[in-house]
């Protein structure tokens, strides 16, 4: 995995990624935020589990020229509620309302990933 300054992942045998919740007003923050802040006290760790809704998305067409394939970048609506950008795998084409699930990613700490049916 990608050498945050902070944890992305949780050390479940089946890792999550780890958001905070406001202790007062219960709003999720994502990035978690570090142990060493200021705003820590006011904040818990929370584990984001399932998978994902898809809000908005769009695809990204390099230059011919990096040889890289389009891909595709989105938000990512969780339980909580936190809403999550990042890299969106699976489909050629993801559909605003696709389920994806968080995964861990070597070169970018965490990728979503199609839910197939």
């Amino acid at each position: 995995m990608s050498d945050q300054a902070y944890p992305l992942w949780s050390a479940d045998p089946l890792p999550h990624l780890i958001a905070s919740r406001h202790r007062a007003s219960g709003e999720w923050i994502f990035p978690a935020v570090p142990a060493d802040s200021p705003l820590a006290a006011e904040h818990e760790p929370v584990a984001i589990r399932g998978s994902g809704v898809v809000y908005s998305f769009t695809v990204i067409h390099p230059a011919p020229k990096s040889g890289q394939p389009p891909y595709a970048l989105g938000y990512v609506d969780f339980v909580g509620p936190v809403r999550i950008f990042g890299r969106l795998q699976g489909k050629a084409r993801p559909v605003i309302g696709d389920r994806y699930e968080a995964r861990p990613d070597a070169e970018f700490g965490y990728v979503f990933e199609a839910v197939t049916a």
